[in-house]
């Protein structure tokens, strides 16, 4: 295969449709780190009119001037978003989708879903012996629904006029952006995914990634001409250039020729779809979030679990978060669309239900975990999610806007469009394929399988919360909050979305914790399936360890495996809006202390090389998508090599991270 992908894409995929599917996971489905370099910015004496926090400053720049003009939260998060899908065109862009939570300044919430559909010839088993059909090429593009669900929220919401929002972006990509740190990486991991160069030898890829014949290196500036033309056509003509006119003849003759079915109708008669609002209480707050094909259930269940116990040691409160995140990764699995899997409304309302949680914390053991089977009996499981994108926006007249949008893995479909630039998404990887198990040997989820016009269930999980009026009213479905916004929330990192977004809500509304420092805690993630708990490098080993003694199969993370956008709103009216400022040459975000919930220590990445004469921690390069450094063995925590420790390759002289997916994970040669 290595050497058929490094053919060109109009020769791909005709050996993929013929390719069997593959026993392990490929390195696409592995990495999904997410990186978040100066996220935030404020409008205002004091941050008192407005605030955006995304992925890059530019963009939320963007969305400040909007504002700074008289625009509303809808408008900045367009503009923001729009721009997003420039810079950040790896996991995000108007080739794919996403969902919206927007509460309006009346204190009403509207979902918009706006998840890529299937286009109406898929099938349920469609990559039965064509699993990378699902992945690369015409026939992994979901219709998409990017520019349909912000056209119809502007429309709906947005003050000022719809170009005025959209023409920032189209700028950006027309005068260019300095190439970050971040796409450095992510270009070089996409191409290792794929397994050639094709951001260098594709010539549609290589118009912005590689003018002048080599790939673009820090610092350069990128342009993306094709796509600013194809924002400014959208901006002065309406959305239809894109769903029926000049830009769809385009995007489907080339989905075509790669194997697509997608056709004209497909995109012609795509919908968005306002969903119900659901929404729990929690000590005081209401929680407002998205439900399914999204997993805003999951989040509020978790929490509404955590609700029930009284303050304990950090060791404790960790294990039974742990045990509750299992639990609501378990109900996870029988999520889907709810147009083709039926009582989808009952089974989120019974995860938010206050008798539910109880009984949950009655089956949680403080002193050990339980098999999976204990928290998801069926013993079924859902495609991983993967890369992603999201925005929050606030005013000062009490809207706001919690978003996430994505293309799936990197670079998508690794499909661009040549006479838009727009890079087509591969969200039907995102389906269920029936007879695939995963590594575990667990059958995949009916509820998830391939309908014509269905949308694949997705980790998204936008939440705004309020100080309730009322904080003793029932969990459910309401389109109506009565209080005073106090925070919104949001993550991107594929199934790692989830269980950030949880626990920096748990340390603001649990321990009062300000946005800044709440995004700074280390974070673990547990979604049942691997039956592992992974811990960011700055979590305490003695706190990881106590997760051991319970039974709990402890492995680490980098630190960038996920991001959170959020922003605080405080008594006075002022603005706190951040995000985690991660880099690739730092292992600590923040001086430790005590968070109730995990101890910060300054623990170096677990990937080293032999440090020989060179112990200094100087950065070496890139293991996949993880950094390598030499490090000064003494000063990491590991133990020496002669001591056969577990995480000591003594072949390869380096440390390991402790994983159950080491075959995934490639060094470099000596």
């Amino acid at each position: 295969m290595p050497d058929m992908m490094r053919l060109p894409q109009s020769l791909l995929l005709l050996f993929l449709a013929a390719t069997p599917a593959q026993a392990s996971p490929p390195l696409w489905q592995t990495s999904a780190g997410q990186t978040v370099l100066q996220p935030l910015d404020y409008l205002g004496p004091g941050g008192k009119k407005g605030a955006v926090a995304s992925e890059s400053k530019v963009c939320s720049q963007i969305g400040i001037d909007l504002l700074a003009r008289g625009g509303n939260a809808v408008d900045a998060w367009v503009g923001t978003q729009l721009c997003v899908g420039v810079i950040g065109m790896h996991h995000s862009g108007v080739g794919g989708g996403g969902f919206s939570l927007i509460r309006d300044r009346d204190g009403s919430y509207t979902v918009v879903d706006y998840r890529e559909s299937a286009p109406a010839a898929a099938f349920e088993d469609m990559y039965r012996d064509n699993f990378e059909g699902s992945v690369f090429g015409g026939l992994a593009v979901a219709v998409p629904g990017e520019l349909r669900g912000l056209e119809y929220a502007h429309r709906r919401f947005g003050s000022l006029p719809w170009k005025s929002v959209v023409m920032p972006a189209a700028e950006v990509a027309r005068e260019g952006f300095p190439v970050t740190e971040d796409l450095v990486r992510y270009m070089e991991l996409g191409i290792q995914m794929a397994g050639w160069n094709f951001l260098v030898e594709d010539p549609s890829w290589a118009q912005d990634f590689a003018p002048q014949g080599t790939l673009m290196k820090l610092g350069d500036v990128m342009t993306r001409k094709r796509y600013a033309e194809t924002l400014e056509r959208v901006a002065k003509r309406g959305i239809d250039e894109f769903y029926t006119g000049a830009l769809a003849d385009a995007m489907i003759t080339t989905l075509q020729a790669y194997n697509g079915t997608m056709t004209l109708d497909d995109l012609a008669g795509y919908q968005v779809i306002v969903r119900e609002v659901i929404s729990t209480s929690y000590n005081g707050f209401r929680l407002y979030s998205s439900g399914a094909p999204s997993s805003g259930a999951v989040c509020l269940s978790t929490l509404k679990t955590m609700e029930g116990y009284s303050a304990s040691n950090a060791n404790l409160t960790l294990h039974r978060f742990d045990e509750a995140m299992r639990f609501a990764y378990g109900a996870h699995q029988a999520l889907g669309d709810p147009a083709y899997v039926d009582e989808i409304g009952t089974l989120e309302a019974a995860m938010l239900d206050a008798d539910a949680a109880a009984k949950i914390r009655r089956r949680i053991l403080d002193n050990s975990t339980q098999p999976v089977s204990h928290y998801d009996p069926k013993h079924v499981y859902t495609a991983a999610s993967h890369g992603t994108s999201h925005v929050v926006t606030a005013d000062a007249c009490g809207m706001a806007v919690s978003s996430t949008t994505t293309i799936n893995t990197l670079f998508g479909s690794l499909l661009m469009i040549p006479e838009t630039g727009v890079i087509m998404n591969n969200e039907m990887n995102d389906f269920s394929i029936p007879g695939r198990r995963n590594e575990f040997g667990y059958e995949p989820a009916p509820a998830n399988y391939i309908r014509a016009g269905k949308r694949p269930l997705s980790s998204i999980t936008p939440v705004i919360v309020e100080l309730s009026d009322d904080p003793s009213s029932e969990s459910g479905s309401t389109s109506s909050g009565a209080g005073k916004i106090f925070a919104v929330v949001g993550a991107a990192g594929g199934s790692r979305i989830i269980s950030s977004t949880m626990q920096v809500l748990y340390q603001i509304l649990q321990n009062n914790a300000s946005m800044t420092s709440a995004i700074a805690e280390p974070r673990f993630h547990d979604q049942l399936m691997p039956n592992q708990v992974l811990f960011e490098y700055t979590f305490d080993n003695s706190t990881v360890a106590s997760m051991a003694d319970k039974g709990h199969d402890v492995a680490w993370m980098p630190v960038w495996m996920s991001a959170v956008q959020g922003i605080r709103v405080e008594s006075d009216g002022t603005f706190e809006a951040r995000a985690r400022l991660t880099s690739h040459f730092t292992t600590s975000s923040r001086p430790p202390r005590d968070s109730g919930l995990a101890k910060s220590t300054s623990i170096p990445p677990r990937w080293c090389r032999d440090p020989g004469e060179n112990g200094n921690g100087e950065f070496l390069g890139y293991v996949g998508d993880i950094p390598c450094y030499s490090c000064n063995l003494r000063d990491s925590g590991l133990s020496d090599p002669n001591s056969n420790s577990p995480l000591w390759n003594a072949d390869k002289k380096v440390y390991r991270e402790a994983t159950t997916r080491d075959e995934d994970k490639a060094f470099p040669s000596e």
